[in-house]
């Protein structure tokens, strides 16, 4: 590794001015490129003390053996040649886009005689009008089927052509009516290329004309009594209302949009687009990245824009590019754009309306495209062996830790302490095993002493167990745990049983135990470990803002390389303990803040409840009636109504709305909270609106 002062530039021989840097390894070879608009400024900052670098930017500047410079006129002109340069190196230290496919178009031939409707993929060809890109093939083939009853363009190769020309015989699509067939002159090279621009303008979102224009010739022809020829106009037009179904309108009329959403951890990024044109979405496409740099969303999105409109052939830049965040700074980006369209180009991201609300969909595509890569990445068994075997060495265990259990806390402005349980075994989570606990041996916020209770009573019942069979049970569902934890007695094997009776119990004992933290959190849960004398259960910790693993004792974290297969089962691990106790301590506070004044009425169950609401309509006006009113409720005695006037009279008079069928007060609640017991499953849901103040 190399020491970046043996190759650092004077101040005075770096340009203030824009441009274009290259940091080259001893090999020569190009392991990083970036754009300035100062050069002499951006490069200072990779020539300061190491310590305070990022980990990957020191990577890089200690692989680095030199560092070159272009200097251009304007920020675009840097742009234009950072992208080049990416594309010729292929640096393996910037962000990389892994495009997995070459997504298909729907392309219209203009530049032939006979214009030709095919599917395409790969450089696009001047001359030919391209609609697009969709998901799947099979998708535009389906729409094409349906508009040639109404537009029978060509689909035909130039082999099948010239041989219908020759034989004076056209193909099955010209006897069925799904084709012209203008190789057997049926149709004139001129009106056949009317009806390719009359089905590109349907394609390009110009549908009401069409549509108008065909029930009109339809009325007429009903008028004029050709009940056959008025039947396929009808025909016609359901077949076109059926296409335009698959291409649903999401914003105003003429509207041409490209949506651009990003997805991303700490590792990862995935990236969606949606194209609309004409007000519809007129196809997606997506691929992941991962993050070998320090890298913010609006350079992400800046990445992804490079990659979309970067190439000669790419696609066609459209009046507005929507993004989640915009590149810093942001004028060259667009400036860009503009060049590349021709004529002004809005880049901005969505505030309001139809157009943020469409955002909102595709940045869930993203995160499930993030989700699902990951799922298929952990599916793989010789990734998975090759993760733990890197966990391992990188922890100095002994043998890869086939049972990994993961702790994390979690609490809202310090109320609703709750602590989770996941289980990874042979890299793949067993939810049946996931465990919920509750923190009640202290009052407050305090992640450290919380990890410290939880670890004991968890590894407490273990030894209890152990010592009582050899073998030991799991934690309840509730968070109790069985031995003096909360609402439990001290007697071992007071567990849930399974079908024949028997206490269930985890399969063995956890080779590694991973908390979400770093050195604080990690020195707590071996505190508690050594406090039950455990020696043969390995502990580490995962800080999630720069991704490094602690482990106990030591004054600097192992640092895993960011394309580390072990990094990555590491992180989801941690994920997911995080994911579960968000979703316990939701449920626990919307349990807590919607409750009922009528809870409080002894012997008034649910059925009885129910039963004023719906004579009162409201807790409200339930509040107001008389004692004597509340008699007439069919099942509402008079010392019943007594203590329901009673309950009702010490709550607040203001009251929140309530929910007719049950009584209960009802509150907001937030996107994505799942309320799920222990060992379920539990959905994501949607990202929280309120993470920065909850834990």
């Amino acid at each position: 590794m190399a020491d970046p002062s043996s190759y650092r530039p004077k101040p005075g021989q770096i340009p203030d001015s824009p441009g274009v840097y290259r940091f080259r390894d001893e090999h020569r070879r190009v392991i990083y490129v970036g754009k300035a608009k100062s050069l002499r400024q951006r490069l200072a900052n990779y020539f300061q003390d190491l310590a305070n670098l990022h980990p990957r930017t020191r990577t890089m500047v200690t692989t680095a053996a030199s560092v070159e410079w272009t200097v251009v006129s304007t920020e675009v002109e840097a742009l234009q040649l950072e992208y080049s340069w990416i594309k010729e190196y292929e640096p393996r230290f910037n962000v990389k886009y892994r495009d997995d496919k070459s997504y298909p178009y729907l392309a219209v031939t203009m530049n032939e005689e006979f214009p030709r409707v095919q599917v395409m993929r790969g450089h696009k060809k001047k001359g030919v009008r391209y609609f697009g890109p969709y998901a799947h093939a099979w998708a535009i083939r389906d729409t094409v089927d349906l508009l040639l009853r109404v537009f029978p363009v060509r689909t035909c190769s130039a082999g099948v052509f010239k041989n219908a020309g020759r034989t004076g015989r056209p193909c099955l699509l010209g006897y069925i009516g799904k084709c012209s067939a203008p190789c057997v002159g049926r149709v004139s090279a001129e009106e056949h290329r009317e009806l390719a621009e009359e089905f590109c303008d349907f394609m390009a979102g110009r549908t009401g004309t069409h549509i108008r224009r065909l029930e009109k010739q339809m009325m007429q022809a009903a008028e004029e009594l050709e009940y056959e020829r008025a039947a396929r106009l009808r025909d016609d037009i359901e077949a076109l209302k059926k296409a335009m179904e698959k291409n649903a309108v999401v914003l105003a009329d003429a509207t041409d949009a490209d949506l651009v959403a990003v997805a991303e951890d700490e590792l990862e990024a995935a990236v969606q687009i949606f194209h609309v044109r004409g007000g519809r979405v007129r196809g997606q496409r997506g691929w992941v990245t991962d993050k070998v740099e320090e890298v913010t969303t609006g350079a992400l999105v800046e990445h992804a824009l490079q990659q979309l409109y970067g190439e000669e052939t790419g696609d066609a830049v459209p009046r507005e590019v929507l993004v989640p965040a915009l590149p810093e700074p942001v004028e060259p980006v667009q400036e860009w754009l503009t060049g590349r369209r021709g004529s002004q180009v809005s880049l901005r991201v969505p505030q309001r309306g139809d157009k943020k609300a469409l955002m909102g969909t595709v940045q869930r595509n993203a995160q499930q495209a993030l989700a699902l890569h990951k799922t298929k990445r952990a599916s793989d068994l010789t990734t998975r062996s090759r993760a733990l075997e890197e966990i391992a060495e990188a922890l100095g265990l002994d043998s890869a830790p086939l049972r990994i259990e993961c702790y994390d806390v979690s609490h809202f402005q310090g109320d609703d302490v709750v602590a989770s349980m996941v289980v990874f075994e042979d890299g793949l989570a067993r939810k049946s095993e996931y465990r919920r606990f509750q923190i009640k041996g202290f009052e407050g916020q305090d992640d450290v002493r919380s990890l410290h209770e939880v670890l004991t009573r968890r590894f407490r019942r273990y030894l209890a167990e152990k010592e009582r069979t050899g073998e030991w049970e799991e934690d309840r569902p509730d968070g109790t745990d069985g031995i003096g934890g909360i609402g439990g007695a001290d007697r071992p094997g007071d567990g849930l049983k399974d079908d024949e009776g028997r206490p269930r119990r985890f399969a063995y004992p956890p080779q590694l135990v991973v908390v979400d933290g770093g050195a604080p959190q990690v020195a707590s849960a071996k505190r508690a470990l050594d406090e039950l004398g455990i020696d043969d259960v390995a502990v580490c910790g995962l800080a999630k803002r720069l991704e490094e693993v602690w482990l106990p004792g030591e004054d600097d974290p192992v640092v895993l390389p960011r394309t580390s297969e072990g990094l990555y089962l590491l992180q989801r691990v941690r994920d997911e303990a995080h994911r579960f106790a968000i979703t316990y301590q939701r449920s626990k506070r919307s349990k807590r803040v919607r409750s009922s004044p009528l809870d409080a009425v002894p012997g008034l169950g649910e059925t009885r409840k129910q039963a004023l609401i719906k004579h009162f309509g409201s807790v409200k006006k339930l509040r107001s009636a008389t004692v004597d009113q509340i008699c007439e409720v069919p099942g509402i005695g008079r010392k019943t109504a007594e203590a329901v006037a009673a309950a009702l009279a010490q709550a607040a008079p203001a009251a929140p709305a309530v929910n007719t069928a049950t009584g209960e007060i009802m509150e907001d609640e937030e996107p994505g909270t799942t309320a799920g017991s222990a060992g379920e499953p539990v959905s994501a849901g949607a990202p929280d609106e309120r993470r920065g103040q909850e834990r």
